[in-house]
């Protein structure tokens, strides 16, 4: 896909175990036939309690991950078994990142593995550990500037991000310019016959967002000024060039969706402000949800931009690595704050390149694993994060996501493979697996639940992705990376009401080349995709444009704009193409400004007038053996034809995951 919009309306298993490497002892016995026994793990052990200064038993623990991953490098040389981190019960307030290297020696040998994991992990006793990026707010008091308010003082604090009793505050905004009058783009900015900017407090802090289709993007204000009847607003540079650029022309950016960030905006309860006026003297602002208390109330800031991250270099990848049971929770993303700003399309934005180029960018993991194989993370939750939660990138593989929660982060759940501005790279054999993902895109809507860019041989399995603003489970690359995918699968999993506040996405959503053949493209198979009929244009399936070499066999499909269908894009050799449609189940809604085909589907027509900027017709697909549900109520239809119902029975975490991954 060309990020840059070339028309309206585009859209751009089962249980995984992982084999643990066993030393086997020679045994000349005859009767050793029975499989050998693995030698105990070694254990250690942390506790908020505990001290640095210990030897990190279970009796006298050390006090901070930190040290017991020096402990870990220490012994890992030696390896003879598993080496297990055990973390004690409590919040480990990280001072930094958790940076795990294979040149540092945090690695596996011999086939063994390091954990780190709750202590008690899989047990019925394990117990709660998380690791946080926040910073505790206390010493609130009332602010008598702002009636309503109260205010803590909390230094050079710098964060996008507010959690008053573990729910998300939402910055003071108004919707629209929030003024009378015109508003017309320059090439600094904006001019109006409004005076009502000239009221805004702390002009600098406001930013301006912008929504439409699969778009949404902000900038920052670096001024306001004023001359007889006119108002100039100046925005941050270079993000209004980009944005510009990006969103080609002033159409959208005359017409913002919202503008944020100033105490002048719309007081609702649950919102928040940050007072930077003075540098390192920094005056946190909330107004209270009722019945909050704030002497009492729980308040934590993020800090942190990365929980953590594991490492390894061309060739000499990190490798054989658990983390199981952990909480990862507050983090912050500054990045949008900068003069560049957040001029963004899907997870992907701007920034200046060389010369007159821009490069494309993704949203960075709070939990990020690059180079890096032989990764397990298993039962944790990631939440309350200011990113995407989790990204496997820069020649990653054979790593396992299994049974893990994600929600409320501000930008995607799990991110992998060729990621912005990387276009190459190998990551082959990951597993995704049973995981809970939902009500993520907090503040960076453009989100997908699972984005996988460019990879080979991934399973994506038994996954739940439901409330999400954009799309539920995204496979191809942000731009026409060719040549890379092969024999992906997405099977089995459950994609509910997507596209709450984004259109042009959808359920599943492809694009780009999947493979050579049928033999070796993508397979999506026994997936219910249902109940999201939101906007003008959102796809069950969706196979968007240039998607080639992929079977869709077995499927459920209802409740969206669309069922199946995509734009075929012929002017840019980019066609859907080689498509097969097997044993599904759908409604087949199309919507009203699409001319239905003599095929299943709902397929753009191409613009006579603009040939450069529609779609076109797709190419060899076929269709056998589906079954059209009633459009008026498929969900009850599909319910007593039993092939229909296994497939929604079936898809989602297995029934062995549901009450561990708090399922309702």
């Amino acid at each position: 896909m060309a990020i840059f919009p070339t028309r309206t309306g585009r859209g751009t298993v089962a249980q995984a175990t992982v084999a643990i490497g066993l030393t086997v002892a020679a045994l000349t016995s005859p009767a050793a036939a029975s499989p050998p026994m693995a030698a105990a793990p070694t254990q250690l052990y942390v506790a908020p309690w505990g001290n640095d200064s210990w030897p990190g038993t279970l009796k006298r623990p050390f006090a901070t991950p930190a040290r017991a991953q020096q402990a870990v490098r220490a012994r890992a040389p030696r390896m003879t078994s598993d080496l297990v981190v055990n973390l004690r019960a409590g919040t480990y307030h990280l001072k930094a990142p958790v940076r795990l290297s294979q040149a540092a020696g945090d690695s596996g040998r011999g086939g063994h593995r390091v954990i780190y994991q709750a202590y008690g992990y899989g047990t019925p006793g394990q117990e709660q550990v998380t690791l946080s990026g926040g910073r505790p707010i206390f010493h609130w008091r009332p602010d008598h500037r702002h009636k309503g308010f109260w205010r803590a003082d909390v230094g050079g604090l710098e964060t996008r991000q507010l959690y008053v009793e573990d729910r998300r505050a939402a910055r003071l905004t108004r919707e629209g310019p929030g003024f009378p009058g015109t508003l017309k783009a320059t090439r600094t900015g904006y001019v109006t016959t409004s005076t009502v900017p000239r009221t805004w407090q702390r002009p600098g802090d406001i930013e301006f967002v912008y929504r439409s289709g699969y778009l949404e993007g902000r900038c920052g204000v670096a001024g306001v000024s004023a001359s007889g009847r006119r108002t100039t607003v100046t925005m941050d540079q270079p993000c209004w060039d980009l944005a510009r650029t990006l969103y080609g022309g002033t159409e959208l950016l005359e017409a913002p969706h919202s503008v944020e960030n100033s105490p002048s905006f719309v007081r609702k309860p649950g919102s928040w402000y940050l007072d930077r006026s003075r540098p390192g003297h920094h005056t946190l602002l909330y107004l209270p949800r009722p019945g909050e208390d704030m002497r009492r109330a729980k308040a934590v800031a993020p800090v942190l931009e990365t929980l953590l991250t594991g490492t390894g270099r061309p060739g000499r990848p990190l490798h054989d690595i658990g983390l199981r049971g952990l909480t990862f929770a507050y983090a912050t993303w500054l990045a949008p704050s900068r003069p560049a700003g957040f001029p963004s399309a899907w997870s992907m934005y701007l920034r200046p390149g060389k010369g007159e180029d821009a490069k494309l960018l993704t949203v960075p993991g709070t939990v990020a694993f690059r180079t890096a194989e032989r990764i397990t993370l298993e039962g944790n939750r990631f939440i309350h994060l200011g990113a995407q939660a989790l990204e496997l990138s820069r020649n990653s593989s054979h790593n396992v996501v299994d049974g893990n929660v994600i929600t409320d982060v501000s930008d995607g759940g799990i991110l992998m493979g060729v990621v912005p501005p990387d276009e190459k790279g190998t990551n082959r054999g990951n597993r995704i697996t049973d995981n809970w993902i939902h009500h993520i895109g907090a503040e960076y809507h453009a989100a997908s639940g699972i984005w996988d860019t460019a990879t080979q041989q991934t399973t994506i399995a038994h996954n739940q992705v439901n409330d999400v603003p954009y799309t539920g489970i995204l496979s191809g690359p942000g731009d026409d990376l060719r040549g890379i995918m092969h024999r992906n699968r997405i099977l089995n999993n459950r994609v509910i009401t997507t596209n709450r506040l984004l259109e042009d996405g959808g359920g599943i959503y492809l694009r780009g080349e999947q493979g050579t053949s049928f033999a070796d493209g993508a397979v999506i198979s026994g997936n219910a995709v249902t109940d999201s009929k939101y906007g003008d244009w959102n796809v069950g399936i969706y196979t968007d444009d240039s998607t080639n070499w992929a079977t869709v066999d077995g499927n459920t499909v209802y409740g969206y704009v669309a069922s199946i269908g995509g734009c075929s894009e012929e002017w840019g050799n980019r066609p859907v193409q080689n498509v097969r449609y097997r044993g599904n189940f759908w409604d087949d809604t199309v919507p009203a400004w699409v001319a239905r085909r003599d095929f299943p589907g709902a397929w753009p027509p191409a613009d006579l007038e603009n040939p450069e900027e529609g779609c076109g017709n797709p190419h060899r697909l076929t269709f056998a053996h589906n079954t059209l549900l009633p459009p008026r109520d498929p969900g009850p239809a599909c319910t007593t034809q039993r092939a229909c119902a296994a497939v929604l029975t079936k898809a989602g975490p297995l029934p062995s995951y549901r009450e561990r991954l708090g399922m309702p």
